[in-house]
C-alpha cells in the first residue's frame, strides 16, 4: 500500500495490533528488519498514548518508495519523556524510538510524535 492512511484508534489495548496492521500494510518498501523496527515503534507509541493520553488516539502513516513516516497523536496535556532510558523499571520507550527509527520528533503545537524509517537502497 503506498500513499496515506490517517484513522482514530479505540482507547484499548487491541488499538497497537492495528497500529501494526496499518504499518505492515505500508511497509512493502521496508526490509524485513526494517519492517520489524517500523512496527516495535508504532506499538510503543500508540501504547504510550493508550496508557498514558487522553481523549482519542489518531494514527497517520505514510508511505513511498524511500519508507514509511508515522505519527501517533492523543489529545493528553502531558509532557513527552526524555529518551534517556532510566534504571528503573519502564522509561524505556522513547530510547528505542530514537535507537530504531532513521528520524523521530514531536511537534510542539500538538505533541505528535512521528518517525520514520528509510527503505535501504538495493545495491546495484
Amino acid at each position: 500500500m503506498k500513499g496515506t492512511t490517517t484513522l482514530e484508534l479505540p482507547r484499548q489495548e487491541g488499538s497497537v495490533g492495528i497500529a501494526r496492521l496499518i504499518v505492515t500494510a505500508h511497509g512493502s518498501s521496508l526490509a524485513s528488519e526494517q519492517l520489524k523496527n517500523a512496527n516495535v515503534i508504532v506499538s510503543e507509541l500508540v501504547s504510550n498514548a493508550f496508557r498514558h493520553g487522553d481523549g482519542r488516539i489518531e494514527l497517520t502513516v505514510e508511505s513511498g518508495p524511500d519508507g514509511v513516516w508515522a505519527s501517533v497523536h492523543d489529545e493528553g496535556t502531558g509532557t513527552i519523556a526524555s529518551p534517556d532510558p532510566r534504571p528503573a523499571r519502564g522509561g524505556w520507550g522513547l530510547y528505542f524510538v530514537e535507537r530504531l527509527s532513521d528520524a523521530w520528533g514531536v511537534t510542539e503545537h500538538d505533541s505528535r510524535v512521528w518517525f520514520r524509517v528509510n527503505a535501504v537502497a538495493s545495491p546495484g
